[in-house]
């Protein structure tokens, strides 16, 4: 198998409020020998808020991110869940709607673009479970979790909808028991935590408009987590990231109880397993400290 290269599309999130992330996903890379090309022209996806005022602009929008990838000729991969779900989307509804595309296309002839639909999309966790595969990852496997029992928390735009998501990827998941992020923790050495809040939502998406619930969600998906024992949690989603390891005493008043736990971006817990130094992961951003590094 020769290097693995991928044209990287950062989101908006890793490179502001979670640079953690960004720099982790650099060092994980460099572990297992996986050329990104960072899209550096790439603008936000809409984050699912944009889709909801003005549906065309937010898939022109996504085509041209897309189409940078293009002309590089390389897959995309996105390290968001909103990021990944905005932009399979606009992939799927273009490639399937040839008068949409025709549209979408004579806007981005004004940018001298042009979305064609040659380059997949897919997440980087599923890029690394389908393109280097999870016995491989295992074998490069270096520092065991075993002493860590971790709680996966999948996200809802990873996942769901099940058939763009099965389209996506070359590992199917099913949307009420997902195991990617599962398997991947059982390859890092660590043990999984099953708890019923794991492939539900985090809040994030409703904060502004209904900020009980919002809590409510993040809470009891951190109770979750404490009351089967867990060590840790660990999304492949940087807006989970924020929702659960920033607001804890927030959450804490909107369930009732004290709820805290330390929270790991999946490139963060996969990059600790591979050996990479604790300060090419980021770990000190964290608001809740990962202190059993």
């Amino acid at each position: 198998m020769g290097k693995l290269k991928y044209a990287l599309f950062t989101g908006c999130t890793a490179k502001q409020s979670t640079p953690e992330q960004m720099i982790s996903t650099m060092a994980v890379a460099d572990k297992l020998g996986i050329e990104l090309v960072e899209l550096t022209e790439a603008s936000c996806c809409g984050a699912s808020h944009l889709q909801d005022y003005d549906d065309f602009l937010s898939l022109v929008l996504n085509a041209r991110n897309i189409a940078y990838a293009e002309k590089h000729d390389l897959t995309m991969v996105t390290i968001c869940n909103t990021c990944q779900l905005n932009t399979a989307m606009t992939k799927h509804r273009l490639d399937n709607n040839a008068d949409l595309k025709t549209r979408v296309n004579e806007k981005l002839l004004e940018v001298g673009l042009e979305y064609k639909g040659t380059s997949l999309v897919t997440h980087f966790l599923y890029a690394i479970i389908d393109d280097i595969g999870l016995d491989k990852i295992a074998e490069m496997v270096v520092t065991p979790l075993s002493q860590f029992n971790i709680a996966p928390f999948y996200g809802c735009h990873n996942i769901r909808p099940s058939e763009l998501q099965n389209e996506t990827h070359k590992t199917p998941e099913n949307p009420y028991n997902p195991r990617s992020l599962d398997d991947l923790i059982i390859a890092c050495g660590g043990q999984t935590v099953d708890y019923e809040e794991k492939n539900k939502c985090c809040g994030f998406h409703v904060e502004l408009q209904a900020p009980k619930t919002s809590a409510i969600l993040a809470g009891k998906a951190v109770a979750g987590a404490m009351d089967n024992n867990a060590d840790f949690i660990v999304t492949p989603c940087p807006l989970c990231h924020l929702k659960l390891d920033t607001q804890t005493d927030h959450l804490s008043t909107a369930i009732g109880r004290e709820v805290a736990l330390p929270v790991l971006h999946m490139q963060q817990m996969l990059g600790l397993a591979l050996g990479c130094d604790s300060d090419k992961l980021g770990l000190q951003h964290h608001v809740e400290k990962v202190d059993f590094i």
